[in-house]
């Protein structure tokens, strides 16, 4: 028999591949009786050069993430996932995600999308998923 999981994290960040991982996600936690942890990581790299311009765009993007989590954890709930938490952080999602996260909530499985929202860093730096599968000390399911 296979193993079961306990607390699963499933990396959203509004896309429609992180859709069908979460969906996926929704699946795999039921069939395991899991806690499902819905994660977002707001890429605050980008916010030094826009800060200058804008100094509302700090909170904006806080506000996004806070709507986006609560729509996930709400369909998680609908959907009859028994435990259903959040996690909002703030940094590079390539190191917050395999790292902080998955630590914090004391993970056994992460599930995150093939591709996300970012196609120029897919391209140039190696994929957030790619770095999770790398980095992250517990199992990684990544959704195609």
């Amino acid at each position: 028999m296979g193993k079961n999981y306990k607390k699963i994290v499933i990396a959203v960040d509004g896309s429609d591949a992180a859709e069908k991982a979460f969906n996926r996600s929704i699946d795999v936690a039921k069939r395991n009786d899991a806690e499902l942890i819905i994660a977002h990581v707001v890429d605050t790299r980008s916010f030094a050069t826009i800060d200058m311009y804008d100094a509302n765009v700090y909170e904006r993007a806080k506000e996004e993430a806070r709507k986006l989590l609560a729509g996930y954890e709400q369909t998680a709930k609908e959907a009859n996932v028994e435990k259903v938490s959040t996690s909002l952080k703030y940094g590079s999602p390539k190191s917050v995600l395999p790292k902080e996260i998955v630590s914090e909530v004391g993970a056994d499985l992460i599930m995150i999308a093939a591709t996300g929202l970012n196609a120029v860093e897919r391209f140039m730096i190696g994929s957030v998923s790619e770095r999770t599968v790398r980095d992250a000390k517990c199992d990684v399911l990544v959704v195609k």
